[in-house]
């Protein structure tokens, strides 16, 4: 923590609440803020997926959209800044982080005017899709990139991104790259004995996917390697969480002849207690900016097996703690998984650099740390220029 002093922060956090990497390190960085002493304010539109509400030093703010005739769509953002301005003013603040820039840096920016929290620094972090698909929608291209540059700091979450926000935006903002991370004494691998937690036969390798289930994860290309996989030898596939392609999956699924190798555990609050017991995790994602899910895999000792673009390749190491293929190329992600269920030393060895990896490059402490020093930094800068005395 940069060493302004030992003052107990109070910090709002803005994140989505559904099922995704941003709500989810929204959440942990909540959690780590609120154990080191921190008073922490977490606002959204219902409780964010692995928030711990009991948790000391932690609230929890409900955002309540009015709905009236008059509006065909509820005004979400306009809800959200007078939550926001309202929770600010109550709490007094000294720093707002967001996750995800449309609508939640434009309602914290709209926030700070509402209530005159001008001394209150807005930190924007932005995740993937708000900047590769929102971003690129010409509609939303001029309030995003306000949004950006009226931030007092914007943090992404791989180099990857970065360098999208300057290709795609382009605003004169400049982005500090904080990884992800993971708690590697929450995702780990498993203890030797441990029953399976869903129904599975334990002498069969288990092909394991996490996500959102959107287009960009690319489901069917999960679907169609798990069929040719399965065409060639005996496995299982266990699908988690919930979205869009979801019956798109289960219907190609139960029209094929292996219905009964298939899991569809739904969105799950404790993915710890389901990863480890993966023999591999697929994540075919064409546009992921960084990738968490496969990194709680690989925190967990789980090879992942992905497409080689976007943020994923500075999260797997191709060839050391998971396999990369080309984006579409089902049957190189066939062959991959096929390699590490037949060849069990292999998949063991690769298991084992991916833990590795996982604690020694993407912990928790050094990103918390991290995020504690920027906050600090922006205060300072707010109180340097003078900015905090608007009216």
């Amino acid at each position: 923590m940069s060493p302004r002093d030992n003052r107990r922060l109070k910090i709002g956090i803005v994140c989505y609440p559904t099922t995704g990497g941003s709500g989810i390190v929204a959440v942990e960085i909540a959690h780590a803020l609120a154990d080191r002493g921190h008073e922490v304010h977490v606002i959204s539109y219902s409780v964010p997926v692995r928030l711990d509400t009991l948790r000391p030093n932690l609230r929890f703010h409900n955002v309540s959209v009015p709905e009236y005739a008059l509006f065909e769509y509820p005004p979400y953002s306009l809800a959200l800044a007078a939550q926001i301005a309202e929770v600010a003013c109550k709490f007094h603040l000294d720093v707002l982080h967001v996750h995800y820039a449309i609508p939640h840096a434009v309602s914290g920016w709209l926030a700070r005017r509402i209530c005159g929290r001008f001394d209150m620094p807005l930190i924007t972090t932005l995740h993937g899709t708000d900047i590769t698909i929102i971003g690129k929608d010409a509609s939303y291209l001029p309030i995003t990139r306000f949004s950006l540059e009226e931030s007092d700091l914007v943090t992404v979450v791989s180099s990857w991104l970065e360098g999208k926000v300057r290709e795609v935006v382009e605003c004169l903002c400049s982005c500090e790259v904080v990884h992800n991370f993971v708690d590697p004494d929450i995702f780990k691998p498993l203890d030797n004995g441990e029953p399976h937690p869903f129904p599975c036969d334990p002498n069969v390798p288990v092909l394991m996917h996490m996500s959102n289930f959107r287009p960009v994860k690319h489901i069917p290309d999960v679907i169609d390697t798990f069929l040719g996989l399965r065409a060639r030898m005996k496995t299982q596939l266990v699908l988690i969480g919930d979205g869009p392609e979801a019956s798109v999956a289960k219907q190609r699924i139960n029209s094929s002849p292996y219905a009964a190798d298939v899991q569809f555990l739904g969105p799950q609050q404790n993915a710890e207690r389901l990863l480890p017991y993966a023999d591999a995790f697929i994540f075919p994602s064409n546009a992921e900016s960084f990738g968490l899910a496969a990194l709680e895999a690989q925190s967990c000792g789980v090879p992942v097996i992905g497409y080689n673009v976007g943020g994923l390749p500075e999260v797997v190491e191709d060839g050391k703690t998971g396999l990369l293929c080309e984006v579409g190329a089902v049957d190189e992600m066939i062959n991959a998984c096929e390699r590490l269920f037949r060849d069990k030393d292999y998949q063991q060895q690769i298991g084992r650099a991916a833990r590795e990896r996982a604690v020694s490059q993407f912990s928790a402490k050094p990103a918390i740390d991290r995020y504690e020093e920027l906050y600090w930094q922006a205060i300072i800068e707010l109180e340097k220029s003078g900015d905090g005395e608007r009216t």
